[in-house]
C-alpha cells in the first residue's frame, strides 16, 4: 500500500549542493521545480525506486534525532554493496566522514553534506532479519 516516494533533504545553497550531491552520491537529476526562495531539484538513483529532492532552505534544519544526550540517529539510511569502496570514494573527495564501524555484523559509518546534514551508510548482513531479501519474503508471505 505504502512506499517511500521521495526524501527530501534541506539545503541552504541549491546550486552547490546540486554539484555535491551528484558528484558524490551518482544521483541523477530528474526536473527542478519552483523559483526564488521556493525552489528545489528532483533526483533519482541508479538502483531503486526511492528519489531525493533538494529544496532550498534559509537555514541549515537537522537531518538526524537525539536518542539520548550522546547519541544522534539519521532518520535513513543509504545502503552499498562494496561499503569499503563507497567510503574510500567519499573521503578521497574530501567529504566528512566518522570512522567505519562494526554494529553487530554489518558495517557503518555516517557522512555529512555541505550543510552539516548527516547521513548514515550501511551494508546488508546476510542472515540479518533486516536484509533485503528477508523483507521480501515476508512482504511475499503476507499477500
Amino acid at each position: 500500500m505504502f512506499r517511500v516516494g521521495s526524501i527530501f533533504i534541506p539545503v541552504t545553497n541549491l546550486e552547490e549542493a546540486s554539484v555535491w550531491y551528484e558528484k558524490n552520491l551518482g544521483v541523477k537529476k530528474i526536473q527542478g521545480w519552483g523559483e526564488g526562495s521556493e525552489k528545489g531539484i528532483g533526483y533519482y538513483f541508479s538502483d531503486g525506486s526511492t528519489q531525493l529532492g533538494l529544496v532550498q532552505v534559509k537555514k541549515a534544519a537537522s537531518s538526524e534525532f537525539h536518542v539520548n544526550d550522546n547519541i544522534r540517529n539519521a532518520y535513513f539510511n543509504f545502503l552499498v554493496e562494496d561499503i569499503e569502496s563507497v567510503y574510500n570514494q567519499l573521503r578521497s573527495n574530501g567529504v566528512n566522514t566518522t570512522p567505519l564501524e562494526d554494529f553487530g555484523g554489518m558495517t557503518c559509518f555516517d557522512f555529512y553534506d555541505l550543510d552539516g546534514n548527516s547521513f548514515s551508510v550501511v551494508n546488508e548482513v546476510k542472515d540479518s532479519p533486516f536484509h533485503t531479501d528477508h523483507v521480501k519474503k515476508l512482504q511475499q508471505s503476507k499477500v
